[in-house]
């Protein structure tokens, strides 16, 4: 309801429409906002072809009107001759919904009272005056009548005033006994408003009133008709009432404007059958628009969806890259501390030898000092005798000593300079080029079922990469549960895309899939694909793969996008009028499987198709229409089988809402049979079946049927062996 608010609001005064006409290129306007943006022509410029009439201009009749600069081509909006010839030009004012007005050329009323003066009161419409729709901006010329001569839109009128009535109060149950509570819904067959504990004591939800349809209290009081339909009168003959519909001019008239012969020659047709038909129309397009509608708010729940998951990504990719760069960065200060702990042991080892030369040194000076002084003290001597005897030695000490300083002694064992650089270029490029790479997991690879078989106690399986797909694969992982149901495990890791898999239990029925990796992880598995092993002691041309029961589902992922699912994929329908196909998630290729499906609704005797499909049947036509289908199609009196759009065995018989469709393949005879409520229908419907079935139907809007499968073979039915034209029994 409030989405319509939009719709009832004046594009001039963006207030509630009052009293609203209708322009002839069909947009609507207040009365008293028409009369504002009036502004008068040039006499010499006024298109006479073009004056406004309520019933006798086509919608678009303009083309005079374009060669009179009525808007400037370099305004964003549009501009007016400024009001009257006397009047001078002033700026167009804004409205408050943004649309560009015209200054009034008239007296106006208050704005807080928004209502016209009477008609006898109301401004004589200047001659030539012309008004523009602030929505297309469309101009024409007023005639004679004035404003008088566009017809008042009582429709839009009424929506307003009911649209009002329903946000002034709540409204009340009308079933409480004292201090009446506020209403929760309203049954539109019985006109009554509820509240929640009245409509569970007196609409029960069960027997003939579960077919009422109830509605919120302000959706129910507007559908309400507060008054019977108003008569209309002719907007050029008030005193007529309009009782025809000319189709050409699209307008009602009465009988008179007949008469004077203004529609001698166009179609006119019953007023009353017009507006049926019109209805008719409206409501047709509106299911159309309603479907989109639809499909928009399951898109904005998926963008909704998106933004969350978005969000809930971006917090983990974040956290992902801070634990990357922190990896890097503990890392790197681990490396520093190596790095440190070299020029620890560099800085030390220089320490040390320059300390140790230095002790050297000093040691050596201080004896070579001691000797000196020890010498110099001697020569004071005056004793020659004793002199002599001790200058030998002298001197050569001396010699001795002074040689002990010769090369090398006074050079620097150990320069202070550390030999020793950083080589980091290669790691800040490395760091400077750290970005990120766009990696995705592979698509699920496709099983082909062409390939896929078994034999005795082996089965082989061969896939392949969808054919669009671009993403590189490392390998793939094949996986097999263990014959009785059990959980899957993995049989097979490589490269190879066809793999025989040995020592399988005889006469077993096996699930297998297969999914494909990279770098990036591991992609999404396969459909599930069901084989039966032989039973031992048997030739390969006479094995029996029958295997006890099948489970399975409808499946999401290879359906068309308007079928809905419900009930864990057993239960399913269809948005769209037309017919869609959807398969099960398994496959058959050997043995006999029987499955039916129930029907929950029935409407409009709609024809749905139950059978078995290959994989790449087509999805938007009824099931049968190619060749990769095989269906019958059947509606509430009979039924036909068709493959390859080949229609064969019309059969009297058909379903409404309850009835059972069985269908039993089996593939000892390679034959496929359907029944209708336990009974048979028709004969064997398809001879000479090979290959892998997907079970299947297509259905539209006004079908809804539930599947169900784990059954064992109907009684009636004896399977043959090895003769594939077996009589049923």
């Amino acid at each position: 309801m409030d989405e319509m608010e939009e719709e009832l609001k004046c594009p001039v005064c963006g207030s509630f429409f009052r009293e609203p006409i209708i322009l002839p290129c069909s947009h609507n306007i207040c009365l008293a906002c028409a009369r504002n943006i009036l502004v008068q022509t040039p006499d010499a410029e006024s298109p006479q072809s073009s004056r406004a009439s309520g019933s006798g201009v086509s919608d678009y009749d303009y083309l005079d009107l374009d060669k009179m600069s009525l808007y400037s081509e370099a305004d964003s909006g549009y501009g007016s001759y400024g009001g009257f010839v006397s009047t001078p030009t002033t700026p167009c004012q804004k409205s408050p919904n943004g649309v560009r007005v015209f200054p009034p050329t008239v007296p106006q009323p208050p704005a807080q009272q928004h209502l016209l003066p009477q008609p006898s009161s109301l401004p004589l419409i200047p001659r030539n005056s012309c008004i523009t729709c602030p929505q297309c901006h469309r101009s024409l010329i007023l005639d004679d009548r004035g404003l008088r001569g566009f017809p008042k839109n009582r429709v839009l009128e009424g929506v307003v005033d009911r649209y009002q009535q329903s946000k002034a109060a709540a409204l009340k149950c009308q079933l409480c006994e004292k201090s009446p509570k506020e209403a929760t819904v309203m049954c539109e067959q019985c006109d009554v408003f509820y509240c929640d504990p009245c409509r569970l004591r007196c609409h029960p939800p069960r027997g003939p009133l579960a077919k009422h349809r109830l509605v919120p209290p302000a959706q129910g009081r507007i559908s309400r008709r507060a008054s019977p339909r108003k008569i209309s009168t002719c907007t050029e003959h008030e005193l007529e009432n309009l009782s025809m519909y000319c189709v050409q001019c699209k307008n009602p008239v009465c009988y008179q404007c007949l008469e004077e012969g203004k529609h001698g020659t166009h179609e006119v047709k019953a007023l009353g059958a017009m507006w049926k038909l019109h209805k008719g129309q409206l409501s047709q397009a509106l299911n159309g628009l309603s479907d989109r509608a639809t499909e928009a708010k399951e898109f904005l729940v998926q963008l909704r969806n998106m933004v969350q998951h978005i969000q809930e990504n971006g917090v983990e990719f974040e956290a992902c890259l801070v634990a990357q760069c922190d990896a890097l960065i503990d890392a790197l200060n681990r490396r520093k501390t190596q790095l440190l702990t070299q020029v620890n042991k560099e800085h030390e080892h220089k320490l040390k030898v320059v300390r140790d030369q230095i002790s050297h040194c000093t040691v050596k000076l201080r004896q070579t000092t001691g000797l000196m002084e020890y010498c110099l003290e001697v020569i004071k001597e005056n004793d020659p005798s004793g002199f002599l005897q001790i200058s030998d030695a002298l001197i050569r000490r001396v010699h001795m000593t002074e040689g002990q300083w010769g090369k090398g002694t006074l050079t620097p064992r150990m320069t202070s300079d550390f030999d020793l650089t950083l080589d980091s270029g290669p790691l800040l490029q490395t760091i400077h080029q750290l970005d990120f790479v766009q990696m995705k997991v592979p698509a699920a690879p496709m099983l082909q079922l062409e390939e896929c078989c078994t034999q005795n106690n082996s089965a082989t399986l061969s896939w392949k990469q969808p054919p669009l797909s671009t993403i590189g694969v490392d390998g793939y992982i094949l996986e097999l549960d263990d014959g009785n149901g059990g959980p899957f495990r993995e049989v097979y890791v490589g490269t190879e895309t066809i793999c025989t898999v040995d020592g399988l239990h005889f006469n077993s029925t096996y699930k297998s899939r297969v999914k494909a990796f990279n770098s990036s992880g591991v992609g999404q598995y396969s459909k599930t694909l069901i084989m039966q092993t032989s039973e031992t002691g048997l030739p390969p041309c006479d094995i029996q793969s029958i295997a006890s029961v099948a489970w399975f589902t409808f499946d999401p992922a290879s359906a068309h996008p308007d079928i809905i699912f419900s009930n864990d994929n057993l239960t399913v329908t269809c948005s769209s009028y037309d017919d869609r196909v959807v398969m099960c998630n398994s496959a058959f290729s050997r043995g006999v499987h029987y499955w039916e499906m129930t029907v929950d609704r029935y409407d409009n005797h709609p024809d749905p198709a139950f059978g078995i499909a290959r994989g790449d049947v087509l999805k938007d036509v009824m099931l049968g229409k190619d060749d990769k289908a095989w269906a019958m199609y059947v509606d509430n009196n009979r039924s036909w089988f068709m493959h390859n759009n080949s229609h064969t065995n019309r059969t009297d018989g058909g379903v409404s809402k309850g009835a059972t469709i069985g269908v039993l393949l089996d593939f000892t005879r390679r034959i496929l049979i359907f029944l209708i409520n336990d009974e048979q229908q028709g004969p064997v419907a398809f001879e000479g079946l090979e290959g892998s079935y997907y079970p299947a139907i297509s259905l539209n809007r006004n079908v809804q049927v539930t599947l169900h499968t784990g059954l064992p073979i109907p009684d009636f039915y004896t399977p043959g062996e090895g003769d594939p034209n077996g009589s049923v029994c």
